[in-house]
């Protein structure tokens, strides 16, 4: 066999090596981002399992106690058997479910605005709700309380939820803001070529389509509102909300049934995201699957 030959079959080897799919190599780095990524779930996630299971724990009922002490229904039985803290929970709920409402349907409308016009102060109105949400709790709490003082309204249920509301509304129009975002306003174009009018349309059209933002939106704000302690501290009163009435009892001890009260504000926050989260899959799939039909008739 010739050099010339001899050369020519090395060639087509070391083309026919390359070619071959290599064995990716297992290198030990990979373990890091998920190693990293479920220490800090578990960081995140231990003090409200450490809740949920201290409300199972067979103390005496007059304050926490860490030592596992048995299995015990007792504290969800016994839920209301401490009528100034069932109070203070009633006032949170009330306050935040009210407040909600209202910094929904306001920051709603603001969402709508900054997406949809121009107008003059479009761009301090967008500024002014991001040092909403940048400014401290501690300041907003000490103007809120100035402001209320010089217009001399007495501090209740009244100014806590005032309060709430002013600080929600910028939380909401950015979550519905950025729903919108992504619109297709011709779908709003085809509605009234078809003969429905600017109200209609929006019932029928807009809000169905951005309700997934307006319900994020909400759920966020209930939130921030049922944990508020710094501007609801300022703006309180005599009035006791459920983390003004904790922080209090803490000084002497903190019953069980705080536990409890928190897993289950806990469980119902989880169980409606999750609803939210699978009416949003729900709504997907009809239009995958009409898009997928729609690719394979093309095709």
């Amino acid at each position: 066999m010739s050099e010339s030959a001899v050369r020519a079959e090395e060639v087509a080897g070391a083309v026919a090596t390359s070619i071959l799919p290599r064995k990716p190599q297992r290198r030990w780095t990979r373990f890091i981002l998920p190693t990293y990524t479920g220490a800090v779930m578990v960081y995140l996630v231990s003090p409200i399992l450490v809740m949920i299971l201290y409300g199972f724990n067979k103390t005496g009922g007059l304050k926490v106690s860490f030592k596992w002490q048995g299995f015990t229904l007792a504290w969800y039985r016994g839920l209301f058997d401490i009528p100034n803290l069932t109070q203070a929970l009633k006032n949170s709920l009330f306050i935040a479910t009210v407040s909600t409402l209202i910094a929904t349907a306001i920051g709603t409308l603001v969402a709508l605005a900054l997406v949809r016009y121009r107008f003059r102060g479009r761009q301090v109105a967008d500024m002014i709700m991001f040092m909403n949400i940048a400014a401290p709790e501690i300041v907003l709490g000490a103007a809120l309380l100035s402001f209320f003082v010089t217009l001399g309204l007495p501090r209740g249920v009244l100014t806590i939820i005032i309060a709430h509301v002013m600080f929600n509304i910028a939380y909401v129009a950015v979550t519905v803001r950025a729903r919108l975002s992504g619109f297709d306003t011709s779908l709003e174009e085809a509605a009234q070529d078809l003969g429905a009018d600017p109200w209609t349309t929006f019932w029928k059209v807009t809000l169905p389509l951005i309700f997934p933002g307006i319900l994020a939106g909400a759920l966020l704000a209930f939130a921030l509102s049922i944990d508020d302690f710094v501007i609801t501290s300022f703006n309180a009163g005599p009035v006791s909300t459920f983390p003004l009435w904790v922080y209090a009892a803490a000084r002497v001890g903190v019953p069980p049934q705080v536990f409890v009260m928190g897993t289950l504000i806990f469980t119902f926050g989880v169980s409606l995201a999750a609803i939210n989260l699978l009416l949003q899959r729900r709504r997907v799939r009809p239009a995958l699957a009409e898009a997928s039909g729609a690719a394979d008739d093309v095709s």
